[in-house]
């Protein structure tokens, strides 16, 4: 299944007086990028992949229509998904924008080309 078309159009109408961004095909997704450093996605599976500090993960899930991002089986704190019911409205997609662009501007930016610095992994979850 390919990504969102429409939940694309609106992450860049959100995104275009950002600084710093770009997209890229990511996770089978359309990922929107800060400096290099993921920050949204409009995923494959519908819905938003997003990218948040992984310490407000607990508090996230408590939020309807979110879950853990899965990924080969396992999830990680700070990767959540968003269902498409809980972005139906131009409020509810950019509070979760703001969030993950907060977040991703915590990392240095990565020059293009070269290996990226990793910031300490969150603790996997099963």
């Amino acid at each position: 299944m390919a990504y969102d078309e429409e939940l694309a159009h609106r992450l860049r109408e959100l995104l275009a007086d950002e600084d710093g961004i770009t997209e890229q095909k990511m996770f089978g997704g359309l990922a929107f990028l800060v400096h290099g450093n993921m920050a949204v996605s409009a995923s494959r599976n519908g819905g938003l992949l997003v990218r948040i500090e992984p310490a407000q993960t607990d508090a996230a899930l408590a939020r309807p229509h979110v879950s853990l991002m899965v990924m080969g089986g396992r999830s990680m704190d700070g990767w959540l998904t968003v269902a498409p019911e809980g972005l139906t409205t131009k409020r509810e997609l950019a509070a979760w924008v703001k969030r993950a662009l907060t977040f991703a501007r915590t990392f240095p930016p990565k020059r293009a080309g070269a290996a990226s610095r990793r910031a300490p992994a969150p603790r996997a979850r099963r």
